[in-house]
């Protein structure tokens, strides 16, 4: 009897996935596990995060169910929790996703030396293309996005996995999954796929037009399903077509991806040290993650992550820039905030992100600075998103609402900083 034991970590799903569809080829029996990881998801995350993934571990294993099998969870450190598994059904073999952060890479090459079974690691699970599938001449990854995209454009795509037709589980010991209901993003394989099929029926070929418009909210809202893996990448890459632009914001991802796989530690690490001295100022970074920063587009969108732990894509350049470039306070305090609250808040896209921002990334343009008013009168000319998020403002008409210093609102903050000051400043330390 042939046993396989298919490690889930953030691949949530049943369909396309390389790793579930190898674990049961050819297998007798096969263990579904996740191992919930308290040094990951515990104190770290805020509640809607974890709500999160409780629920789309719920509907992974409401799928597994249904194939004839059953999700088994266990706690505690996940290399010791998945060889005991190994021992306890005798598996021949254990898969995984391969991943591209520090965390997950100690991860498998600690299975690695761990396991007595065959192990197996997938890196086509994840994103479109795999990290280091394409590179340029003389390099391990592309730091450049452009000549990176046009390789990934012309690289040939995988075939998409097979759904399996079922899972025998042995008999074994498992913990019960922890499921928690939530209004507004739900999460799992179930609501990602209908998501999909809805935004790719209905707005991906007018994406190209609306998706900075910050009132009209015109991107898919995937990410987060992307994140964990409860949808596939190159699924969503061939459902969208129809729009370029899109599946343009598809290969950022995957070449976020390739960078930290060969460069793990600009996780935590500037990758392209620019001599920067951030400032130390707590009442700064507090005004802005509570979204009091006195600047009505920059308070929006950090209310906005608190309210729903998500943040429109333009208003997470609006505010990224307003804390490095305008503030000038590092990027990781940032990115830390962010990790915290977003249900997207994956370590590569995260990170590299707020790198790209702050000018310590791959943007070949480092000293780029966003200017928030400008901004919120080109994407939310009538500033519709910022009294959707600030209340205190709902009663300002028109783009007045994004100047409230022209004439005080009872309850609003003034600005904690002067925007050309700022900007100043930066510009000044960098040189």
């Amino acid at each position: 009897m042939t046993t396989t034991v298919a490690v889930f970590t953030r691949d949530l799903r049943v369909h396309d996935n390389p790793m579930l569809a190898a674990a049961v080829l050819g297998a007798d029996a096969v263990v579904p596990l996740f191992v919930r990881d308290s040094r990951i998801s515990g104190t770290d995350f805020a509640a809607g995060r974890r709500k999160f993934l409780n629920e789309s571990l719920t509907d992974l294993d409401a799928s597994l169910r249904d194939l004839g099998g059953r999700l088994v969870v266990r706690d505690g450190d996940p290399v010791r929790e998945v060889c005991r598994v190994a021992r306890e059904v005798c598996a021949d073999r254990v898969h995984i996703a391969g991943d591209v952060s520090a965390f997950a890479m100690a991860r498998e090459e600690a299975l690695r030396s761990a396991l007595t079974c065959e192990f197996v690691v997938h890196d086509d699970v994840h994103t479109v293309v795999p990290p280091g599938a394409v590179t340029p001449s003389g390099s391990d990854h592309f730091s450049v996005f452009s000549p990176y995209h046009r390789r990934w454009a012309a690289t040939s795509w995988r075939a998409e996995a097979p759904k399996p037709r079922r899972v025998t589980l042995p008999a074994i010991r498992a913990a019960a999954v922890l499921s928690a209901k939530r209004n507004d993003f739900p999460g799992g394989e179930t609501a990602a796929r209908h998501r999909v099929t809805e935004w790719v029926r209905s707005s991906a070929e007018s994406y190209a037009d609306n998706h900075d418009a910050l009132p009209k909210d015109g991107t898919s809202r995937l990410s987060p399903y992307l994140h964990l893996g409860c949808v596939s990448a190159l699924e969503v890459a061939r459902r969208a077509e129809k729009s370029a632009e899109f599946v343009r914001q598809l290969a950022w991802r995957d070449f976020h991806h390739q960078v930290l796989a060969a460069r793990p530690a600009a996780a935590h690490t500037d990758y392209r040290p620019r001599g920067d001295r951030w400032l130390d100022d707590e009442d700064a970074l507090s005004a802005w993650q509570a979204g009091e920063t006195g600047i009505p587009i920059v308070d929006a969108g950090m209310r906005q992550l608190l309210a729903e732990g998500w943040m429109h894509n333009r208003a997470r350049l609006i505010v990224g820039s307003f804390l490095t470039k305008t503030l000038y306070l590092d990027w990781r305090a940032g990115a830390a905030h962010f990790f915290r609250h977003l249900l997207d808040g994956d370590v590569a896209n995260n990170c590299m992100n707020w790198q790209w921002v702050a000018g310590t990334g791959t943007d070949t343009r480092p000293n780029r600075v966003l200017n928030p008013l400008r901004q919120a009168e080109r994407f939310d000319p009538d500033g519709e998103y910022v009294r959707r998020h600030v209340p205190e403002l709902s009663g300002v008409d028109g783009r007045h609402v994004h100047r409230p210093w022209e004439k005080p609102v009872t309850g609003y903050p003034s600005p904690i900083v002067d925007l050309a000051e700022g900007r100043a400043r930066f510009l000044a330390a960098r040189g």
